[in-house]
């Protein structure tokens, strides 16, 4: 079940505000603080249900993001009756192979914070590879 057409637009209006929200976070340092509700905090010392202030900067980066490219990938293409399931089927195989080796890969050659760093960008790219995919497949089928 997929989301009507009208919700791919504000899903690529959140794609570019959390990419300019990326670009500023890592050239202009920017933050702020709110004051959260942190389940498991585990910074300086482990804390259980604890409110406190914190940077919520990269927080809202990862859930504009993840949020925008969510509804691009499950959003109903204009003319979706041309497309047969098939097409999202194929896209979703080829997403879960192509996002597993490069786990794999990372796993094998990559270690500390740059390891953290793959594991933070996993959040996204199996959407990026879907998104790549399906519109590949797609030109591709409606060619023939």
């Amino acid at each position: 079940m997929l989301l009507p057409y009208k919700y791919k637009l504000p899903g690529i209006i959140l794609i570019f505000a959390g990419t300019i929200m990326t670009i500023l976070f890592f050239t202009i340092d920017f933050r702020f603080e709110i004051p959260v509700l942190a389940i498991v905090s585990s910074y300086m010392e482990t804390k259980f249900f604890a409110i406190f202030k914190t940077n919520f900067t990269d927080e809202l980066i990862i859930l504009t993001l993840l949020t925008g490219f969510a509804l691009v990938a499950f959003t109903e293409e204009k003319n979706e009756e041309e497309l047969p399931v098939s097409v999202r089927c194929r896209a979703a195989a080829k997403t879960a192979v192509i996002n597993t080796i490069f786990m794999a890969f990372s796993v094998v050659f990559i270690y500390g914070t740059g390891f953290m760093s793959v594991m933070i960008a996993d959040i996204f790219l199996p959407f990026v590879i879907y998104i790549v995919t399906f519109n590949i497949i797609k030109r591709q089928k409606l060619r023939k």
